[in-house]
């Protein structure tokens, strides 16, 4: 699909990687943006319609999308990283992160996938992670969310071809954004990220490894577990060192 011209809905528009969607969607030639963040009032982009969002509660999805039922493209952006373990850690927190970045994601496919179908088909873009690949000690709920998520992306690509919507995986490292503001490394620039998953669409692709670390970590896939692990091991040593 082209970008310009279109009509799309950002989740968790009010900062970071989902406010640098907005902004390039609108630079790029998109003619709507709707920006959607829990409080509606903390976007402060011009020239987008900002609109109250809570991923993980039905009521407020059905709403949203009864305000934008001229949507052609979905940004699945919205999501947490709660810092919490899966054996030890808060079994609520877990379940927090499940609900938001699973059933949040899949929620909003589910109220928009009629739309999509009216105005075309259009396109689903689903935020992910390296991490759908890979876990690390403090971040097991989110590895489970992005590897289910990621699942998920691809069975929902399967159902929603028969309507001609392009469902898009978009997979990175770290992005320069307050969630990784602890991590003295290398990160892609937020508008650089969204430009790849945009372009992605454009290009028709399933799936866009927006940077280094996504690539290299897909890459160790077919390596046996043990394999896998101590290469994760020696590359996550690297990062740190």
């Amino acid at each position: 699909m082209d970008i310009n011209d279109s009509v799309a809905l950002v989740t968790g528009a009010n900062r970071g990687l989902g406010r640098a969607f907005a902004q390039r969607l609108r630079e790029r030639g998109a003619r709507k943006v709707y920006a959607t963040a829990r409080r509606a009032e903390t976007v402060d982009l011009p020239g987008v319609e900002a609109l109250p969002l809570d991923i993980t509660s039905p009521a407020s999805v059905r709403a949203v999308a009864a305000a934008a039922p001229d949507v052609t493209l979905l940004v699945n952006n919205a999501g947490i990283q709660t810092g919490t373990d899966l054996v030890t850690g808060s079994l609520e927190a877990v379940r927090h992160e499940v609900e938001t970045n699973v059933l949040g994601h899949l929620t909003m496919i589910r109220a928009f996938a009629p739309a999509l179908a009216r105005n075309g088909g259009g396109a689903v873009v689903n935020v992910l992670s390296a991490m759908s690949w890979f876990g690390t000690r403090g971040a097991g709920a989110y590895h489970l969310t992005k590897a289910a998520a990621w699942a998920m992306t691809n069975g929902v690509r399967l159902e929603l071809a028969e309507q001609g919507t392009l469902v898009t995986a978009v997979h990175l490292g770290l992005a320069d954004t307050d969630m990784s503001a602890g991590w003295p490394v290398d990160k892609i620039a937020p508008s650089d990220l969204a430009d790849a998953a945009l372009d992605g669409v454009e290009a028709g692709a399933a799936e866009v490894l927006a940077d280094q670390w996504s690539r290299d970590v897909k890459s160790r896939l077919t390596l046996t577990p043990e394999e896998f692990n101590a290469a994760m091991d020696r590359a996550l040593a690297a990062l740190a060192a």
